[in-house]
């Protein structure tokens, strides 16, 4: 049986301009409005979550992947969004989380963690086994031959789970392939971006068909739908590199000579409307976003702050929330999450930290303080609602919306549908 992706994925296929986005974040405001996009589109949505994001372990959110599930589910309930569009997906899925470990122990963990995403009930898995391990050798990347071994044994183990748990007509589809951005957004300021060969694209796909084969997943490899390759797109903190056609053309054209396959592109973040819907028609049919949503989400609080500031400062009822300078505190007291990713003088650093496009406050907002902060300003602002003139200035967009009838004026409004200008957009590529 085919699963949802596999049938928009051949649809594609068939010459339909049609794909799908994937929202990589467990932001709670961010599922909320991607929630209320899918809702709104009568469509299916897909939620991802990476090997240090969700694991076995509990990764950096704490969450499982049980865990994780459920607490999609729970919102999803309350916006009356059936489970069953739902598509949970696991992004480098792999040996990324125990890299400083033996490759022995790295692998374990992996076998156990993709085991534990495919017993949850994730249908859609990225294997990548890119990651060399500690044992392995220095500086130079794995070779083909053994990122593709490691990536059927990764997949033996997730059918193995998939499975006993739900039979032979409800397995997991798989995505190969490693040629990606960095996570995130680049390190380094960027000027141009590499692009993935068609010989690069046509190793990956033979070395890793032939792993399968040699470990008995003939009926897995049917069920590969996608190979991640890097087409032209990436971020740094503060500049974007535009999607170029010309550029990825022959790339572009090299996967239609296979009847299932189509591109995944991860790190499309901050592209234009123009150019994601140029990228779904050139077969990049999977399209991955995540810093570009929290962006949207950090814009929106930034504005409903300083809209407080004007609006309540001189209140002597009210204690303002101050979560811009809470935020700055918390991120210079914790520095790990920004501080590889930033660099230049104090000043420099203090913008990054707010506006860069690498959004590294994003992990930030399950900071207690900062919640407790950010919960304050919805409060103030629900208590005392925002003068429309004040969202005129701020939050232009909304302004209109709330005067056509469209929106409501409360602060978690505001947040997603200012999120949803983003899902919005991908929406309409896909």
């Amino acid at each position: 049986m085919k699963n949802q992706i596999q049938k928009i994925t051949q649809r594609h296929k068939n010459g339909e301009h049609t794909g799908i986005y994937s929202i990589c974040s467990a932001n709670r405001y961010v599922i909320e409005a991607s929630i209320r996009q899918a809702k709104a589109d009568n469509s299916i949505i897909l939620i991802e979550s990476t090997s240090n994001q969700v694991n076995q372990f509990g990764g950096y959110t704490g969450m499982t992947p049980k865990k994780f599930m459920n607490f999609i589910y729970g919102i999803a309930k309350r916006f009356g969004f059936p489970a069953g569009r739902i598509i949970f997906g696991g992004d480098h899925i792999g040996p990324n989380a125990w890299k400083n470990e033996k490759s022995e122990n790295a692998m374990l963990n992996a076998r156990n963690l993709v085991y534990k995403y495919a017993e949850s009930g994730y249908k859609k898995i990225h294997l990548d086994a890119s990651t060399p391990c500690k044992d392995d050798p220095k500086n130079q990347p794995l070779s083909p031959e053994i990122i593709a071994e490691r990536s059927a044994e990764l997949c033996k183990s997730s059918e193995e789970a998939a499975l006993k748990k739900f039979g032979k007509n409800n397995l997991p589809i798989y995505v190969i392939g490693t040629d990606v951005p960095p996570p995130g957004g680049a390190l380094e300021k960027l000027s141009t971006s590499h692009i993935t060969s068609k010989s690069e694209v046509k190793q990956t796909i033979e070395i890793t068909k032939k792993a399968f084969i040699s470990n008995n997943l003939e009926s897995a490899w049917e069920r590969v739908i996608a190979v991640v390759v890097q087409p032209g797109v990436e971020f740094d903190n503060s500049s974007i590199i535009e999607y170029n056609h010309k550029k990825a053309e022959k790339l572009s054209k090299f996967i239609e000579s296979y009847d299932t396959l189509v591109y995944e592109a991860h790190s499309t973040d901050y592209q234009t409307e123009t150019a994601l819907c140029r990228m779904v028609q050139d077969h990049f049919a999977i399209l991955k976003v995540g810093p570009a949503l929290t962006f949207a989400f950090r814009e929106a609080v930034f504005a409903l702050a300083k809209i407080e500031q004007e609006w309540l400062l001189k209140n002597n009822t009210i204690n303002v929330s101050n979560i811009i300078d809470t935020i700055e505190k918390e991120m210079l007291a914790n520095p790990k999450y920004w501080k590889p990713y930033y660099t230049g003088s104090s000043a420099s650093l203090s913008f990054s930290r707010k506006y860069s496009f690498s959004d590294r406050i994003r992990y930030y907002w399950p900071n207690p303080v900062i919640k407790k902060a950010l919960d304050k300003l919805i409060k103030n602002l629900s208590k005392k609602p925002i003068p429309l003139s004040l969202l005129s200035q701020y939050m232009p967009m909304q302004y209109y919306k709330i005067r056509e009838g469209e929106l409501i004026n409360t602060p978690t409004e505001l947040i997603t549908d200012k999120i949803m200008e983003v899902t919005g957009i991908y929406s309409f590529a896909a």
